[in-house]
């Protein structure tokens, strides 16, 4: 019942309640982006949701534009400035996606949503994830988020498409929290965020 009726409302007022506490800092933060990096402030991308629904997912800009002499942008890591490397670290960047929470693309719990481009490259349990709206934190996140691997990963989003509940996402709401303030699986070990997905033959599916 709480995944079909309740979880709804449970965003909404969650989202609209932090996004009062919030909008004085996002207030803050759209300055300090927009006379560091310039415009755009926030960086736009569409993005599969609930039943493969593509969305425009919002954030905060944390890359310059740079391009190498053939117009190609440059690799994450030479794009990546500071204050980017400070907001993903805080994960203050993420906070504009209570935006798509609130306009019904996203939920605040659920598997994250990933890049259009993988659409045609999940096995039949992983498309699982996209059976629900996804989330702005997730259980793959609080366990161990950019530092996990592919198949750990699809296997915590496919555990808590299963095992949905309101108990559930008050415990990875506040395991979120904690983790945020530790700072700790912002990246893997090579890269500044996740390496890019490229498939995989399948994933193991955790059952009840």
């Amino acid at each position: 019942m709480y995944k079909k009726f309740f979880k709804r409302l449970f965003d909404l007022i969650f989202s609209f309640i932090a996004l009062i506490i919030f909008m004085p800092i996002m207030i803050i933060l759209y300055l300090i982006i927009r006379l560091n990096l310039g415009k755009p402030v926030i960086f736009k991308q569409k993005r599969p949701g609930m039943n493969e629904k593509i969305f425009t997912l919002y954030k905060f800009r944390t890359m310059t534009n740079q391009k190498d002499k053939n117009g190609n942008l440059l690799p994450d890591e030479k794009r990546l400035t500071h204050l980017g490397n400070f907001l993903r670290h805080t994960s203050l960047d993420e906070l504009p996606e209570l935006i798509n929470i609130l306009k019904g693309d996203m939920s605040i719990v659920g598997p994250r949503p990933l890049l259009v481009e993988y659409l045609p490259l999940y096995s039949d349990a992983q498309k699982i994830r996209h059976t629900v709206r996804p989330g702005l934190t997730g259980l793959a996140q609080v366990n161990g988020r950019n530092s996990i691997s592919w198949e750990e990963k699809f296997s915590n989003d496919i555990k808590y498409v299963q095992n949905i509940s309101f108990l559930t996402d008050i415990k990875i709401i506040i395991r979120t929290i904690s983790l945020v303030f530790k700072q700790e699986g912002i990246s893997d070990n090579d890269t500044p965020t996740m390496q890019k997905f490229k498939g995989m033959e399948k994933v193991k599916c955790l059952k009840k």
